[in-house]
Order: C-alpha cells, then structure tokens, then sequence
C-alpha cells in the first residue's frame, strides 16, 4: 500500500516550478504524504520535506521521478539495494525509458494508487577495478559499463574472461557490456541485438574491433565477465555515461548482475516497449540510439 511518495526531478527550475506544486496538492487530497530530493526543493518555497535522495528510499514506498532518461539512470544507481519502484515521467524531450508523459501522470497515478499496474524489474549490473589485488573503484550501472580508450589514434587491449575462463582478447575502442535495459542504448547504436528489458543476461559487444571478435555475445544468466587491461596507454571504465574511472594496464574490471533489482512502475501492456522502441527508431533511423 502506498501511503508516502518521494519526489526525484532533474533541477529544470521553470518546469518545476510548474508541475511539482500541484503534484503536491493533489498527493494531498489523496491523503499521501510525501518528500522531495534537493534539487526539486531548490526550485520551491524553502522549507519544504527536503530529503538526500540516498535517504529517500526508507522513507517512501513509491518514487516519483521527474525528468529524462539520464535522470532515471542516476536515480537507480542511487537506489541501489532499496527495492522501492519508481515511476518514470518525463518532462520535455525525448524519453525512452521515461515513457509516462505529463499528460498522463495523474490518470496513471490514480491506477497506481488502485494497485491497478505491474512492476517491471531490471538487472543491475556491479562493476569493480581491482588494483593490486585491492578495489579501486565501484559502481552500479543501469545501463552498461563501458571500457573504452581515453586517448586519441589508439587502441584498447583487453583479456575477456567469462566464468574466470579464458574467453577471447580484443583489440579496437572499447567493449561494452550491458543489461537488457541497455540493449536500447550505446550497444544498440554499436549493432547490438535488441533483448527485451526484463531478462536476467548480460550482453557483450566490441565497439569498432580491429582483428577482433567483431559478434555480439548474449550471456547465460549468473554469468561473470573479467576484463584484464593490457596497455601503455590510460582507458576508462564508464557506468550509464555517468561516472567515469580511470583505468591502468594490468587492472580488472569485474562485472556482474547484482543481487538486487530496479524496479519501474508500468501500466502499459508488454508490447508498448516495441512499439516505443520502433516509433523512436522510425523517428531518427540516422541518429546514434544511445539514450
């Protein structure tokens, strides 16, 4: 039963300015309680229920976020291992996993509500550089975690492991490896296959390979992957475009699913995804499909 909402907006002071107030209103006349990040409270009257978003999710049973697609990345990585849904709506531009629109915010609210939708649960993937037997760096990704070159004119050496077995190496820009959900995004624009958003696999896919294993490679479920860095030169290890690590030679990166899920607030049937996905593709067929 939902009984507190929390309110997460990418900070677009003049859209929410206009539609976060009378969200508030209305919550109240349903008799919800409810809180907001601080960038939504940066764009209201001081003094408002101001919670870190870190915080939010044992606080509230549902999230409310407001903004595009990059916004709900940051707010699952944010989650992480709380298993609160989210409902996803989107305010201007092009949203593809921000499907709900303002136009339909409250009518779906009110099915909410009514327990009258289904929840869509996603992979997450965790990302590790181990240095020197020691971790460097982690991250949670919704999307992919990307190993690419961060110099100009040269190329990437990796050692892939899958399963901590010795599985092929790859020399070209970057592997990426990503969810189901990011079958839609940077590995789609690649060449990548389209897998749908509610399967457990992990998707591997070379980015521009130079004599290299050039196929995309559709992972069991439970899999692992290791990549061991071989390069004088420096790479990154990126998780959603968002957060970027450095990485040096002899480093490795480890990927798996995580243990806990995302889960999106759907009213939609099944088949809205492709008929979204194709609709968004017929769209700009020419333009990179990464969200």
């Amino acid at each position: 039963m939902i009984q507190t909402v929390g309110i997460v907006s990418k900070p677009k002071k003049e859209n929410i300015t206009t539609v976060v107030p009378p969200l508030l209103e209305w919550l109240k006349s349903r008799g919800l309680k409810f809180c907001y990040d601080h960038e939504t409270a940066e764009c209201l009257a001081p003094g408002g229920p101001e919670v870190p978003r870190e915080e939010m999710p044992g606080k509230v049973d549902l999230i409310l976020m407001l903004g595009g697609d990059g916004t709900l990345l940051a707010t699952a990585r944010t989650l992480g291992d709380r298993d609160v849904p989210i409902l996803p709506v989107n305010l201007g531009g092009m949203g593809f996993l921000t499907s709900v629109t303002l136009d339909e915010l409250y009518s779906i609210l009110d099915l909410v509500l009514a327990g009258k939708h289904r929840v869509s649960e996603r992979i997450l993937l965790w990302a590790e550089v181990l240095r020197e037997g020691k971790v460097a760096h982690s991250h949670l990704a919704l999307n992919d975690a990307v190993l690419n070159k961060a110099a100009l004119a040269r190329i990437t050496d990796f050692d892939l492991y899958l399963d901590e077995g010795y599985a092929c190496s790859y020399k070209g820009d970057g592997l990426i490896i990503a969810t189901p959900t990011g079958s839609t995004a940077y590995a789609l624009a690649a060449g990548g296959p389209i897998l749908p958003p509610e399967l457990k696999n992990i998707l591997l896919i070379a980015i521009a390979p130079h004599l290299s294993l050039d196929r995309a490679i559709v992972l069991a479920q439970g899999a692992t992957v290791e990549v061991f860095v071989r390069m004088e030169h420096q790479a990154v290890l990126t998780a959603d475009g968002h957060v970027e690590m450095a990485l040096h030679d002899g480093d490795r990166v480890c990927v798996r699913m995580s243990e806990h899920l995302t889960r999106f607030v759907r009213v939609q049937p099944t088949t809205y995804f492709y008929k979204s996905l194709m609709a968004r593709m017929a769209q700009n067929p020419s333009a990179d499909k990464s969200k």
